[in-house]
């Protein structure tokens, strides 16, 4: 297949592109050259998706049996692009967000779950939220119809990740000494790699299947408590991790999700955020690797990345609790026994 990637050059595009050159399509990828180097092998146009004559001059002389668009955040650029991009391309596929559906994560969602009411021209340049998903998918299903595909991606991890929180996890637990396991340690997560994402994604192209998928990990794939014993095996690390109780997080002011990334408690307002339904994905395909596997390629990623100056953020927010804050809720709990 001939594919354009709108993105490709971060995290989920660079696994799209990888998986896609080693299928043996033929890829182009449009970005602004920016977030990293152009993969080798592909055709690289740089440009600004928000502008007008850089699709313009992506469209000049090129056409595409499938798009596939990792980095539409704002329904008017989305919008802007299929409507140029229809007739030159004869599918498109949008990774959209669970953050799309209006009940989550207070409640599980399929994809029969009812979407945010945001429009498809939605005027351009809006502050980042959650409904802006939705109306990214209308901008794409109202220009190709029954020609597109809706992925609503789950909580991405793995090597290249560009927000950081497993990376903040590996990095802690590798420091050694006590660390905070958060809430209930046996609470079920559904994580999944970008790359096998991405190979979900390109499935569904070569299969020419379309409509909308709920792409995540499995229910029950892993646990807090799992999760962060892999960190510990493959940093090598003396950690020793100390139970804290959502009450006491929460008592101490604790933010959910990024003070102790992706920890959230069990209240009804988070209720549904790991209980997903993927069967849709499953049975078109999808297959997850084990989060230890996981978890050990991205510890050897950082190692070959090398050590960041930077906190990791999500929005502006940093991720990660200060290391006094750590100390006291360590300290309590210790004195406690564990609370």
């Amino acid at each position: 297949m001939n594919i354009l990637i709108l993105g490709g050059s971060s995290f989920l595009g660079r696994a799209y592109v990888s998986d896609a050159l080693a299928r043996g399509h033929r890829v182009t990828t449009f970005n602004r050259g920016i977030t990293g180097p152009d993969r080798p092998g592909v055709e690289a146009v740089h440009g600004d998706r928000t502008r007008a004559e850089d699709l313009a001059r992506l469209v000049d002389g090129r056409s595409w049996d499938a798009v596939v668009d990792t980095s539409g955040q704002q329904p008017h650029a989305v919008a802007q692009a299929a409507r140029l991009l229809r007739g030159r391309a004869g599918h498109y596929s949008f990774v959209s967000s669970i953050h799309a559906f209006a009940d989550w994560p207070a409640r599980p969602v399929d994809e029969t779950s009812a979407t945010f009411d945001c429009p498809a021209d939605t005027p351009p340049d809006q502050p980042p939220a959650n409904a802006l998903k939705a109306g990214c998918e209308r901008a794409v299903t109202e220009h190709f119809g029954e020609n597109s595909t809706l992925l609503n991606c789950g909580l991405l991890i793995g090597p290249h990740e560009n927000v950081g929180r497993l990376l903040w996890w590996l990095e802690r637990i590798a420091r050694g000494g006590q660390v905070i396991l958060p809430g209930d340690p046996e609470r079920a997560m559904q994580l999944i790699d970008a790359r096998d994402f991405a190979a979900f994604g390109l499935g569904l192209l070569e299969q020419g299947r379309t409509g909308r998928y709920v792409t995540t990990g499995p229910a029950g794939g892993t646990t807090m408590a799992a999760m962060l014993r892999a960190c510990a095996e493959a940093t090598g690390a003396d950690a020793e991790f100390v139970p804290v109780a959502d009450g006491a997080l929460l008592a101490a002011g604790v933010a959910p999700w990024t003070e102790l990334p992706l920890w959230t408690p069990d209240e009804p307002d988070w209720a549904g955020i790991w209980r997903a339904d993927t069967s849709r994905a499953r049975e078109a395909g999808l297959r997850n690797r084990p989060v230890e596997e996981t978890v050990r390629d991205t510890w050897a990623w950082i190692g070959r990345r090398g050590p960041r100056d930077a906190p990791y953020t999500q929005g502006g927010t940093p991720l990660g609790i200060a290391e006094e804050k750590e100390k006291e809720l360590l300290s309590a709990a210790g004195a406690a026994g564990g609370v």
